[in-house]
């Protein structure tokens, strides 16, 4: 196959995303309590950003009717998903209040918390930053959860995940 060079515009967007979707990320929900109460987002752009102290970011859609509850919260959840959880993946990917499909509970921050997820990580807010479409939120990790298995993975618009590697 050739490969293509272009400079990303906005006429060529559909190439530069799929471009992008060559790199496959791990798959992360989002999860914080806003005046409606437990919310939740799914996200592929967490990263650590810093281990001495623990910063990690990720970055919600501007578009998302769920940006300001996220950028505005003092806290946060990040949960790493399991492969198996594509579900609730895809699900909190549509949309944020809707908690029916999981036996989800509150942690003493306040905080919803799923199971079943590889790792948490519960963070405050340090920062938000402009990034284009999206903002960039920097967090402080307060406190982290993990276990062994197996994580699901996003690439090229779809969910998979690797075979025997934990």
């Amino acid at each position: 196959m050739a490969e293509e060079a272009f400079h990303p515009t906005p006429e060529n967007r559909t190439a530069y995303r799929a471009a992008l979707g060559c790199f496959a990320t791990g798959v992360a929900v989002v999860t914080t309590t806003g005046a409606q109460g437990p919310i939740a987002m799914t996200a592929n752009s967490f990263v650590s950003v810093s281990l001495d102290p623990p910063v990690v970011l990720w970055c919600p859609a501007k578009s998302s009717q769920r940006h300001d509850i996220f950028t505005q919260a003092p806290t946060f959840m990040v949960h790493v998903m399991a492969s198996d959880q594509q579900g609730i993946a895809s699900h909190f990917a549509r949309t944020g209040h809707d908690f029916s499909i999981t036996d989800w509970q509150e942690n003493e921050a306040g905080l919803p918390v799923l199971p079943g997820c590889l790792a948490r990580f519960q963070c405050g807010l340090r920062a938000v930053h402009e990034g284009g479409d999206h903002s960039i939120v920097l967090g402080d990790v307060q406190q982290v959860w993990s276990r062994a298995g197996e994580g699901l993975i996003f690439k090229r618009g779809r969910y998979g995940g690797f075979a025997g590697l934990e």
